[in-house]
């Protein structure tokens, strides 16, 4: 590429220092050696495949899930630890991470699968499902990051990574409640990043759109996946290990300048064009 290719600014003009940065180790920046990690939501899924995901990147891992035996058979297959709990609840959240940092030494991170839909129209929804949203979806995240993010203030610093959906960001049939408290998990996302910032903790959220865990597939079944796939610009469907993928960037030093964002994980169907076709186009 010749000078006059360069655009202005794009490169070192006359008179610019060299950069003489030091180059960091960035296959090193994705591990994870040492650390304490709380995985809440591990018995299952996402969950499991972060499990794998945080572990094989050398990370310590506490598995939480309500299910004991789904949690202890994460926990064997990952060489974790297992934890059973029902993270909705102050004092189950309090004895976890009392517990967590008395087992790790530490927690240097927190990553949050904890969330579930039932799929009712809004002018159906009584007060006992719209509390139910919130206790799953939202509560316990607040209990997460007001426990949670004290331990890892504590260790130094680190990260907490959560599982929010694209149905916080835009809106789907029968998806009111579990929206709404998505929603207020990507905003309480933003609030806890400006507040722990100043000690070292970075906050931040994944939004996927439909991934192909147990209970969706009995859900939708195979024709509901062939559906979804030709409606993604990558021609599928999310698997589990994209998600916990997404999660190990938030959670490691890879992403050490990024918090109180959301990153969407669709495979691109939120970006495409929302309206019939012109002209009989694909």
């Amino acid at each position: 590429m010749s000078g006059a290719d360069v655009a202005p600014g794009a490169g070192a003009g006359p008179g610019t220092p060299l950069d003489d940065s030091p180059v960091p180790d960035y296959p090193g920046l994705s591990r994870l050696d040492g650390r304490g990690f709380v995985l809440l939501g591990a018995g299952n899924g996402i969950g499991r495949q972060t499990a794998h995901a945080l572990t094989a990147s050398g990370a310590r891992v506490v598995c939480v899930d309500i299910d004991k035996q789904r949690a202890e058979a994460v926990a064997a297959e990952t060489g974790s630890l297992a934890y059973a709990a029902d993270v909705t609840r102050r004092d189950a959240v309090r004895g976890l991470f009392a517990d967590s940092v008395r087992e790790l030494g530490a927690v240097h991170g927190v990553v949050d699968i904890v969330g579930m839909a039932r799929y009712k129209a809004l002018a159906e929804l009584d007060d006992e499902e719209w509390d139910w949203h919130f206790d799953i979806v939202l509560r316990h995240a607040r209990l997460a990051i007001e426990y949670g993010a004290e331990a890892v203030a504590a260790s130094g610093g680190g990260s907490l990574a959560f599982v929010a959906s694209v149905s916080g960001l835009t809106a789907a049939p029968l998806h009111a409640a579990y929206g709404a408290a998505k929603a207020g998990l990507v905003s309480l996302v933003r609030s806890a990043a400006v507040e722990y910032g100043a000690r070292g903790v970075r906050v931040n959220a994944v939004a996927p759109g439909v991934v192909w865990t147990p209970r969706v597939a009995g859900l939708l079944g195979e024709d509901g996946r062939a559906r979804n796939a030709a409606n993604a610009p990558l021609g599928r469907v999310a698997e589990t290990s994209d998600i916990a993928a997404a999660l190990l960037f938030l959670a490691s030093p890879l992403s050490s300048y990024v918090t109180g964002q959301t990153l969407v994980v669709d495979g691109g169907v939120g970006v495409k064009f929302p309206y019939p076709t012109i002209g009989g186009a694909k």
